[in-house]
């Protein structure tokens, strides 16, 4: 759906361009066309869409100079439902089986890694490392927190550091992740813990930004403060 808005808005605004493809750009009328051009296959190819130029070209022409088009309005509305439906479809399909990937992968981690020296797990099925134990006081899940961390897939990927912008965050325990929301309260203030967060207590299997469906993170939190502690 994306796609058709961005072509539209292109096409609305080719005012001199596309008699003929420019192959000197000479006049500012052959230049504009071309750069609208650029614009038009860039989007066209970061979208991985199959269109056929001959037809496009056509399309264009015949719009712009008021001549009698190969589709009807409602015979094109009718083409770009079923395109978006058909996209939709494919996107879904793609979506799941990435999800049933990244879950079979965190699965595996996580049964590996609790086995491993200094990680526990609790009720939840959370995992965590103590890197160091603070001596200061835990918040609660209702108390705002300040913290340094940063965030991991398992191939290492960085998606969010606070470190990497120098400047630790605060926000409100109980409005973030599952996993962080419990594993934040089992920091006294000072402490750096390792937390390896399953899809459930994460982003889940619908994902988010730059986090893939059903992934397992790795979030190493430093516990700088706590800004209101619940009375």
């Amino acid at each position: 759906m994306k796609l058709f808005t961005r072509c539209g808005l292109v096409l609305a605004v080719l005012f001199f361009s596309l008699n003929t493809w420019a192959t000197e750009l000479n006049t500012d009328e052959q230049k504009l066309g071309y750069i609208i051009g650029m614009d038009i296959g860039k989007s066209l190819r970061e979208q991985e869409t199959d269109v056929d130029l001959d037809s496009l070209v056509e399309a264009i022409r015949s719009t712009y100079n008021g001549e009698e088009l190969a589709m009807t309005t409602e015979e094109a509305a009718a083409v770009r439902q079923a395109y978006v439906e058909k996209r939709q479809a494919e996107q879904a399909a793609e979506t799941a089986a990435a999800g049933a990937s990244n879950l079979a992968e965190g699965e595996k981690f996580l049964a590996e890694n609790k086995l491993k020296e200094g990680v526990q797990t609790t009720a939840s099925g959370l995992q965590y490392k103590v890197v160091t134990m603070g001596d200061g006081a835990k918040p609660a899940a209702t108390d705002t927190v300040k913290v340094h961390y940063r965030g991991t897939l398992l191939d290492g990927t960085e998606f969010d550091s606070s470190y990497a912008r120098n400047e630790p965050i605060s926000f409100a325990l109980n409005r973030v992740i599952a996993g962080w929301t419990e594993g934040v309260q089992l920091m006294p203030i000072g402490s750096n813990f390792v937390f390896y967060i399953k899809p459930e207590l994460a982003y889940g299997a619908s994902g988010g930004g730059p986090i893939p469906p059903n992934s397992t993170l790795i979030f190493e939190v430093e516990l700088l403060d706590i800004e209101t502690e619940t009375e």
